[in-house]
C-alpha cells in the first residue's frame, strides 16, 4: 500500500518548541512597557493584577478538582494567573532583576508543562504510527496472497487450454494419418471421434 509522505514545514515544528518562551517573553515586554506609561509604584494597577491573577488561580483550582475536572481549561487558568502576576511585578518594579528572575521561573515552569504534555503527544503519536504500521503489514500480506492465488489460476488456466489445444491437434493430426480406424479407439475404451458421416446424420 502506498502511503502519501507529507512533510512538515520547518516552522511548523519548532513553532511548539518556542511558544512558551515567545509568551512569558512577550508578558515581559509588555509589562515593562506598562511600567515606562505609569504603571511603576501604582498601588491600583498593582491592585488590579493581583485580583486577576488570584481570580485565574481560582478559577484554576475550581477547574481541576474532581474526577472529571478539565486539565486543560485548569493549565489554561494557571497559565493566565502566573502571566498577570509576570504582568504586575514588571509593571510596579523599580528595576529588571525582579521581573527577570520570575521571567526566567515562569519560562522554566511553562517549559516543564509544556514537556509533559510533548512526552504524552509523543507517545500516542507512536502507538498510531505502530498501529497503522501493523494495519499496512496485514493488508500487504493480504495482497501479496490474492496475488500469488490469481498468477497460480492464471498458470493453471493456462496450462489446461495449452494441453487442451495440443490434444484437439494431436487427435486431429492422427485422424487425417492413412489407414486411421475410428472404431479401434472405441474398443480400446477411448471415446469415439464424430466424423463427417456421423455429423451428417445428427444435422
Amino acid at each position: 500500500m502506498n502511503q502519501p509522505i507529507t512533510v512538515r514545514h520547518p516552522l511548523t515544528v519548532a513553532l511548539p518548541k518556542v511558544a512558551p518562551a515567545v509568551a512569558t517573553s512577550t508578558v515581559l515586554i509588555l509589562g515593562r512597557i506598562w511600567n515606562a506609561n505609569g504603571a511603576e509604584h501604582s498601588v491600583g494597577n498593582a491592585a488590579l493584577m493581583v485580583v486577576l491573577a488570584t481570580g485565574a488561580a481560582a478559577a484554576g483550582a475550581c477547574a481541576s478538582v474532581g474526577r472529571s475536572g478539565d486539565g486543560v481549561l485548569a493549565g489554561t487558568c494557571f497559565a493566565a494567573s502566573g502571566g498577570l502576576a509576570l504582568a504586575g511585578v514588571a509593571g510596579y518594579a523599580d528595576g529588571l532583576s525582579l521581573p527577570l528572575l520570575l521571567w526566567a521561573l515562569a519560562t522554566a515552569v511553562a517549559y516543564g508543562l509544556a514537556a509533559r504534555y510533548w512526552r504524552t503527544d509523543r507517545r500516542d503519536t507512536l502507538a498510531h504510527e505502530r498501529r497503522m504500521s501493523e494495519k499496512r503489514e496485514d493488508h500487504g500480506h493480504v495482497e501479496r496472497i490474492e496475488a500469488l492465488r490469481s498468477r497460480t489460476q492464471i498458470e493453471v488456466a493456462r496450462e489446461g487450454a495449452a494441453y487442451a489445444t495440443a490434444l484437439a491437434e494431436a487427435m486431429t493430426a492422427r485422424a487425417m494419418l492413412p489407414g486411421f480406424d475410428p472404431a479401434q479407439l472405441t474398443r480400446a475404451g477411448l471415446p469415439e471421434l464424430p466424423t463427417a458421416h456421423t455429423a451428417s446424420k445428427e444435422d
